[in-house]
């Protein structure tokens, strides 16, 4: 069973910035992966993706202030995240893409001044 571990939440003032990490039991190589988020009340959303050839796809809302990025070997995923602004406050979530996989825990962004 594949196990996710998302870290690199935390606290940040509106226009700051975070980098998420994804780290992935086993390789990565061949699946598509992507960054989900949820915040309170929300149902949980598709943030970004990227395919195994590391093309990309984002959110209309984040385009432009977010990227995603991956290692294969090990398996990881990044999610870069600049100009944070309130509403980007969620729990995030790596997984594969479309989401078949577990949930892991989930890192905590909180944006507020």
């Amino acid at each position: 069973q594949v196990q996710l571990v998302e870290s690199g939440g935390g606290l940040v003032q509106p226009g700051g910035s975070l980098r998420l990490s994804c780290t992935v039991s086993g390789t990565i190589f061949g699946i598509y992966m992507a960054w989900y988020r949820q915040a309170p009340g929300k149902q949980r959303e598709l943030v970004a993706r990227i395919t195994t050839d590391r093309s990309t796809k984002y959110l209309d809302s984040v385009k432009g202030r977010f990227t995603i990025s991956r290692d294969n070997v090990p398996g990881a995923v990044y999610l870069q995240m600049d100009s944070l602004k309130p509403e980007d406050t969620a729990v995030y979530y790596c997984s594969n893409y479309p989401n078949t996989w577990s949930w892991g825990q989930g890192t905590q962004v909180t944006v507020s001044s």
